[in-house]
This record gives structure tokens, sequence and C-alpha cells, in this order.
């Protein structure tokens, strides 16, 4: 794959030049640092590789860029982003390099108040100083925009009482820059930072404890979030993308979509956001490292019922068929291939029923720039139906997992009624 231009200015998609780790010292003098174009091409790099922009946007109601508002749901309850434009008042137009380094760092906003880990501090922790004072250097030179957000608003008490966090902290937190491996190659050095780091994967893509944090043993297996299941990224044997080549997960994250799949909802964003304007090299100083995670054997379960996989497969062939194909391999770059799939293969079939329930639109890129769309079924199959059809695509084509239970696709429609009850079309 051939390097991409860099598409024109957008203060939703903007992407600089420079890599995460091979870039000039930054100028001893402030007011050099400050003019320099350099510091704030790299800042916008490395803002782009975070998606700090989708978070502190108010997407769904067209706030402005950079001011937060955004609903951010979490285990305690939903929490809203803070507006991170220069503005004096109402965002951190009063915070110098240091108040911003320990907000990354350690968690801290500039009263020393301490921040709720929606804010993925844990994984930006890892970044070096010179990166973080890039970042900051690069949101001065946003436009300054009023917009008060009191983040913790909507939370329920005590968590309202920002000192609950350091219990958190204690639990979950430790600060630290990230410190290579002198075992591994440089290439796969740089993917494990930027996946650990700036690219917070884990902070979907990560199983959590009961108490919010991530759980080591989950790394990169999987999560919950917002009624989706993140999906396993390990590449490696066993893993989730096991059956992807490294080529296409760079072509994944750079375009949106591969041979296997195409991106959508959370991670679509983060595509559109984000991993289409990365460095290919960085794409592949990624792909490398998780294709060097190999997996644990998932939990089979119980067999699947004979009468539940004759009428899943007259389901799958009378619905599913004519974009999946019958032998579930899908077509390339169009419908996504069951066979193999981490979504359908998942411990948690969450995501999978989702997308049945309610249908779902592959993003468009610049590289795709015509999006594709399936259709919702929740007007059409019942519980019983769904989970018959779930269990045949998860036993069928080499997949093998467990049977999914009519209850729970009748708790998952539950939960997003409401949803589609706001919003009919």
């Amino acid at each position: 794959m051939s390097a991409r231009p860099l598409s024109r200015p957008s203060a939703l998609r903007a992407a600089g030049v420079a890599s995460c780790l091979a870039v000039a010292a930054l100028a001893p003098d402030a007011r050099a640092q400050d003019l320099s174009t350099s510091q704030v091409e790299r800042g916008r790099y490395l803002a782009t590789v975070a998606n700090c922009v989708g978070c502190h946007t108010d997407i769904k109601n067209h706030g402005a860029p950079w001011a937060g508002g955004r609903e951010m749901e979490t285990p305690f309850g939903p929490i809203l982003t803070p507006n991170i434009t220069f503005d004096t008042d109402t965002g951190i137009g009063t915070w110098t390099r240091e108040d911003f380094w320990l907000a990354l760092h350690e968690g801290r906003r500039a009263d020393g108040a301490h921040l709720y880990p929606a804010m993925p501090y844990p994984y930006f922790t890892l970044m070096p100083r010179q990166d973080v004072d890039a970042i900051y250097d690069y949101l001065r030179t946003l436009p300054v925009v009023r917009n008060d957000v009191t983040p913790e608003e909507e939370l329920p008490l005590p968590l309202q009482i920002r000192t609950a966090v350091l219990g958190w902290k204690i639990l979950h937190f430790d600060a630290g820059e990230f410190t290579p491996d002198p075992n591994q190659s440089e290439e796969w050095n740089l993917g494990r930072y930027l996946v650990d780091g700036p690219a917070h994967c884990g902070a979907c893509h990560t199983g959590k404890a009961l108490t919010g944090g991530d759980d080591p043993d989950e790394y990169l297996r999987g999560g919950v979030l917002e009624n989706w299941h993140a999906p396993n990224i390990r590449g490696g044997t066993g893993g989730g993308l096991q059956h992807w080549t490294a080529e296409e997960i760079v072509a994944f994250l750079a375009t949106g979509r591969n041979a296997h799949t195409g991106a959508m909802t959370r991670m679509g964003e983060v595509v559109t956001l984000s991993t289409q304007y990365m460095r290919e090299e960085d794409l592949s100083a990624i792909a490398l490292y998780l294709k060097s995670l190999d997996d644990r054997l998932p939990d089979q379960g119980d067999t699947p019922d004979t009468a539940v996989m004759e009428r899943g497969a007259a389901i799958y062939f009378d619905n599913c068929a004519a974009c999946h194909a019958s032998n579930g391999e899908g077509v390339p770059h169009i419908f996504a291939r069951l066979a193999g799939s981490n979504k359908v293969r998942s411990d948690d079939p969450t995501t999978v029923i989702r997308i049945i329930l309610e249908g779902t639109q592959a993003v468009a890129t610049d590289h795709w720039p015509g999006p594709l769309g399936m259709p919702a079924y929740h007007w059409k199959l019942t519980d019983e139906q769904i989970a018959d059809l779930v269990t045949y695509m998860r036993n069928s084509w080499g997949n093998s997992a467990g049977p999914v239970a009519a209850g729970a696709v009748a708790d998952l429609r539950e939960a997003l009624s409401e949803d589609w009850a706001a919003n009919p079309e």
C-alpha cells in the first residue's frame, strides 16, 4: 500500500506529518517552541492518533469540535466530556503545559482534583512529556469555544465527589512512561506504544474488572461498552484476528474495510476521525504488535441442539445468505465474512445480536466514500429466531462457540427499545 496524501483540512479529521516517536527534539526555548510549525503539526498528529476530538465533541447533537459535552457511558453512569478548547472560563485556557502534563500523566486537573477514568489517562500516562507538550501546543491553535460543561452532573452520588476516584486509582492506576522491551524490535515497540498509549485500544477492547478498571487477564480479549461488545483483537494463534494478515489489519485501519469486514459504530468513528489519517508505518507497527499476541483457546460452551441448528440454518438461508453467502464467506470489502469472524465467535455474542436487531452501517472513509448498510430485523424476527440464527452462525463454517439463549436477545432488545422509540428511522 502506498503512502496516502493528507486529505483536505478539517477540524474534526486533522492529521499531521510527524511520526509518534521519530521526531526532532523540542526547542529548548519556550518561545521558539510556541512558534514551531513542526511542533504544532506533531501535536496535531498525536491528537489524531488519540482521537481526542471524537470524545471531546458532542457529535450526536452537532456540537462544536473540541468543546466537550458528549455523553459517555461508564459502568457507574454517564459522564459528560469537558471542553478542551482554550476558553479561559469554560475550557483549559488557564492551564499551563505542566497542568496538561499532569492531567494526561497523573489524571489530575489543574486545580488538583482527580479526573474520572472515562478520560483514558491510564493509557496516556505512557506518553513521554514531549508528546504531551506537542498536543498542548496544537490545542492552543484551535478556535476558542465557550461551552460550560460539568462532567459529573449526571453521575449518581457519591461518585460526583471526585475524591472517590482516588480509591479507583489505588486499585487500577500506575503512572509511568512507556518502557521499550529490549528483546523486541523497534517496530514492535512502536506498535505496543501506540496500542497501549495514545491509541488506547484497551479502553474498549480489554475486559473490565467489577470496579471498572482493566482486567490484566483480559488484555485485548474484548470488552463491553454501551451495549456493544468490542471484539478480541489479538492477532496470534487463537486470537480474534488470527485469520487476518498484518496487511489486512492495516487496510482496515487505513480505509475502514478489508476482505473480512467494514468498520461500524464506535470503531467506525475511530477509523473516520483517527486511524485513516495515521502514517502507514505506524499502522504497520500496530499490526505487527497485534499479530504477536497469541491467545488461549475460547470457551466452547455446550454443544448446540440439532433442532436449534436446523431452525437457525433455515432462518439464515431465508434472510442472510443472499449477502453473506451460503458458506458464510460474504463478499470481500462489501458484505462481512461470518466464517472465522471475531464478532461471531466471541465469548460474548452481544454485538452480533445487536447488529441483527437494529442493523448497522459501515462508515464512509476517504478510500471507501460509499457507505454500506445492513437492515434491522427486530421487526421481523422473534427473540427465539434470532437466538437460533446466532447459534447457527457461531457453530458453522469452522466457527465454534456457545449457543445463545432467547433471554439474552430479549434483554438486549429491551435495553435498546428506548433508543428505537426516540429514533424510529
